[in-house]
């Protein structure tokens, strides 16, 4: 799944790809709501579950500040 720069997903626009592996690719973004740069991995589909589940364990472990710095929202 490649993603042309200017594609939005949530708060996010794609900027440019930074790189590609086996669980997928990763870009640099700009996050409207806090007027950064940041990036943005988006998983190759057979890895979704795995990384949801990360997500979901991520928030459940992290204090309030690292999950707010770290995005887990999965789409």
């Amino acid at each position: 799944m490649s993603l042309a720069a200017g594609t939005k997903l949530g708060p996010y626009e794609i900027l440019a790809p930074i790189g590609a592996g086996g669980m997928g690719e990763v870009y640099r973004a700009r996050d409207s709501r806090l007027s950064r740069d940041v990036a943005v991995k988006v998983s190759a589909e057979q890895f979704n579950e795995r990384f949801v589940n990360g997500c979901q364990l991520t928030r459940a472990v992290s204090g309030r500040t690292e999950s707010a710095a770290m995005s887990s929202q999965c789409w």
